[in-house]
């Protein structure tokens, strides 16, 4: 919209430039007196460049006209003595006419335009500044007009966004899904989704411009990702020159330092934009306890416990650039990198008891090291049309690239009955994709058409390794029946045709998508293949209705699909604790998923988001648990065995008690029904999920502003057999602005009543019960420093389309 509004407001004042050389202002009457002003957003006080200011006798005629300069001030001068209209109008901004009786030069000093959003596509749902607002198939979250981003990192703030949920271990859910796609700026990053949390956890808020949070993802999107796409926006807006910020934090005593920053600079037709940023995250020793119950003929009972602490470093970078070679042809790309390096440490006393006593019993100590490591980069070319305006043809290419390395070191001691020497382990896993991508898109008079043809070629690697110590030569020795070397081709090729079509208050969107998948998965050390080949026609239809008392109601339709990621297909088996393992399975199959929903959003005072969802799906690969009783080994694997359905809702409103006082809340309920096999039994695992964050804002005086915010989270399941417990949080955070729009700093403290707190994950199956309690930090301290440079507004010129894999899940 600004980019609309800021190339007209140019053209016009090159207009009046050659109207009349060396000056702003066009002059058509003859006179003395002077008339001048400053312009700016009536809620953030910023000043607005180009601004178009007209002059109007009291017969509505327009006799001078003229726009504000960047730093949002205009001035006419040689005006006669009159009664003057003074108009301005922008878009973006309710216009503003203000009756002025000119007798002498006048300073009409600092004028506030109040936002005006366009109704027919998406509605504001909260006040002054808008934090959120509603578009027919998605959520867009504002991190800048929140305070709160100025302390936290943005893991940290997605609890406030609606439709997601933080479980326990921080782990993302979308409308109760672990099934999801990320992209930064609109693009898939594989290299980031392969690392997500940690790299949330490292990127300041602050450097983050806005969320969006896709729950109907259009036909143009891959069809991945059962809950949808969250749309992470951290490019900037510049003019020509060059703007950025900067953050430096501290946490303790879980975290560690960091920092990140974002850098935009332009310089005629060539457009860079940059984030990045580092951070080490500490988690200091504690404890856990690991006991296990089974039954039948010879029942027994397990019990370990220990304690772990663990480290993790991560950096990441990323890039957008964009070159515009003339006015119908553009060239983009961009560039991203990130690496992670962690490692823990763990000791653990295990006790095996049986109806007549001990059956087995050992101490353990196991050294864990990871290092991980991604780049993706692609190119789009955009080319226009001279004979109708938003016709645009795009080719695209990216490719990327993924390593991941895992090695684990166990030793045994003190073993009885216990015959399993220490051992190694280790697993060489790599990811890479290619991806050719044509799209066109053509306006036909209020409708919107868009189709694109797609190709992508991936490969997955991994080669693990078993090594047992070998007591009499003091050697590690390979086992190559435990080792192996697995590769997986999955090929993508995809159409869609879209349309769009905005109606008065009306907006809807709709179109479909085709997806043919084929996959070839070789054993190489067994010599044995798996192959699977499949086809998917994927609708999707969103719906809007926008009423004139700032009201709206929407709905949509759409299927989506889960490809399994390697993570799930590898056939790796993490043997790092014996009596528990865990492997992916490369014969599981796609879930399609059938989501239905519908909204009401209201814009007044009180702002409101009410939103319903119901989903079902067949085919549904969970995460299963087996005993074994004659290796008393518990084994957790994927199998399409699932069924499943929910039905629930989101809640989000804001209300301002006063100028100084704003409360919000973002709530999350659904019932969910869940059905498989385990153990050659049928299970069943419904839940009641429900979450909600209440934050309370406080903005005083002279740039200080606290919030307060009250989490909670109930029990989420965690597969087909288990659930976690639920948890309540609380966060408190001080901001103080000690130069205005440049630097400030914050203080935030989570969880200041409780020092500690149990993580507690049970397992059931047909012949056993599972409980993991870890006792985890749940205090913890922050301080961050946050300054920005430059103040320029313009942004990368982005061909309107580029590549988006959003189909795997891992």
């Amino acid at each position: 919209m600004k980019t609309k509004q800021h190339t007209f407001s140019i053209i016009l004042l090159l207009a009046l430039l050659i109207m009349q050389p060396g000056s702003i202002l066009a002059q058509t009457n003859s006179g003395k007196l002077i008339l001048k002003g400053i312009l700016s957003d009536s809620t953030t006080h910023d000043k607005l460049a180009f601004v178009t200011v007209k002059i109007n006798d009291d017969k509505g005629q327009t006799i001078r006209a003229g726009v504000t300069r960047e730093d949002g001030s205009f001035a006419f001068s040689m005006l006669a003595p009159a009664t003057y209209h003074v108009v301005m109008v922008t878009i973006g901004y309710a216009p503003k006419t203000c009756l002025l009786d000119l007798q002498k030069d006048t300073d009409m000093g600092s004028i506030g335009l109040k936002q005006q959003f366009n109704r027919l596509k998406e509605v504001a749902i909260t006040g002054t500044r808008p934090i959120i607002k509603q578009k027919a198939d998605r959520i867009i979250y504002d991190l800048q007009a929140d305070p709160e981003s100025k302390s936290n990192n943005v893991l940290g703030m997605m609890h406030k966004i609606p439709y997601i949920t933080l479980d326990g271990q921080d782990n993302i859910l979308l409308k109760g899904n672990s099934s999801f796609k990320i992209l930064i700026n609109g693009k898939p990053s594989p290299s980031i989704e392969n690392n997500l949390n940690a790299i949330l956890k490292s990127m300041p808020a602050s450097t983050i411009e806005k969320i969006e949070v896709i729950t109907i993802p259009p036909s143009k999107y891959d069809g991945d990702g059962l809950a949808g796409i969250i749309n992470i926006i951290t490019v900037k807006k510049i003019n020509n020159g060059y703007s950025g910020s900067v953050n430096v934090n501290e946490s303790f005593p879980v975290g560690g330092p960091g920092a990140g920053g974002s850098f935009t600079a332009k310089s005629g037709r060539f457009v860079i934009a940059a984030f990045g940023g580092a951070s080490i995250a500490n988690n200091p020793k504690t404890t856990f306890t690991n006991s296990r119950e089974t039954f039948g003929t010879a029942s027994t009972n397990l019990l370990q416990t220990g304690d772990r602490r663990s480290n993790n470093k991560t950096a990441y970078f990323g890039t957008e650039m964009s070159y515009e070679i003339d006015s119908l042809h553009l060239l983009s790309g961009q560039f991203n990198l990130n690496g992670s390096r962690a490692s823990a440490h763990m000791t653990q006393v295990s006790g095996l008891n049986g109806t007549s006593g001990i059956n087995e019993a050992y101490d353990l100590l196991n050294n864990n090291k990871g290092t991980g490591y991604g780049w993706d980069a692609a190119l789009n070319y955009q080319i226009g049309f001279k004979t109708v305006k938003n016709r645009l043809l795009t080719f695209s290419y990216q490719y990327s690239d993924n390593w991941n390395n895992r090695n684990g070191d166990v030793t045994i001691t003190n073993p009885v009955n216990f015959n399993t020497p220490g051992y190694t382990q280790n697993d060489r896993q790599q990811f890479n994709e290619h991806t050719l991508q044509v799209d066109f898109v053509t306006p036909v008079k209020n409708v919107n058409i868009e189709a694109g043809v797609k190709g992508i070629l991936r490969t997955s690697n991994s080669n693990f390794g078993y090594n047992s110590f070998n007591s009499a030569t003091g050697q590690f020795d390979a086992d190559a029946a435990l080792s192996n070397q697995y590769t997986n081709n999955q090929d993508v090729f995809s159409a869609y045709n879209a349309y769009q079509v905005n109606l008065k208050s009306w907006n809807i969107s709709a179109g479909i998508r085709v997806e043919e998948t084929v996959i070839r998965a070789d054993f190489i050390s067994t010599t044995t293949v798996a192959k699977q080949n499949y086809f998917n026609v994927l609708p999707s239809i969103a719906v809007s209705k926008n009423f004139s008392d700032q009201t709206a109601l929407n709905f949509g339709f759409s299927q989506r699909i889960r490809r399994p990621g390697i993570n799930r297909l590898n056939p790796y088996i993490d043997r790092s604790n014996p009596n528990f393992e865990s492997t992916g399975n490369p014969n599981l199959r796609p879930v399609l998923l059938n989501d239905v929903q519908a909204g009401y959003s209201s814009n007044k005072k009180l702002s409101l988001n009410i939103g319903l969802d119901y989903s079902f799906m067949n085919n549904l690969d969970l995460q299963v648990a087996d005993f074994d009783p004659s290796t008393q080994i518990t084994r957790t694997s994927y199998a399409n065995t699932g069924k499943a359905s929910s039905f629930g809702g989101n809640l989000s409103l804001s209300y301002p008690v006063s100028k100084l006082y704003n409360i919000s809340l973002n709530g999350n309920l659904m019932y969910l029904w869940l059905q498989g096999t385990a153990d050659r039994s049928i299970v069943h695992n419904d839940q009641l999920m429900y979450s909600f964050s209440l934050s309370n804002g406080f903005r005083f005086n002279k740039g200080w502003a606290v919030n307060a915010d009250l989490n909670v989270v109930n029990r989420n399941p965690t597969g087909l057999q288990g659930y976690s417990n639920g948890f309540v949080g609380t966060a408190f955070s001080v901001n103080k602005e000690l130069i205005k729009n440049k630097l400030g700093f914050a203080v935030r403290v989570n969880n200041p009543f409780t020092g500690y707190r149990n993580n507690i994950n049970r397992t059931f199956g047909p012949d056993f019960n599972q409980l993991y309690t870890s006792r985890d930090y749940y205090r913890s301290f922050g301080i961050s420093l946050n300054y920005k440079f430059g103040g320029l507004n313009d942004g990368v010129n982005k061909s309107r389309k580029s590549i988006e894999n959003n189909d795997v899940a891992n």
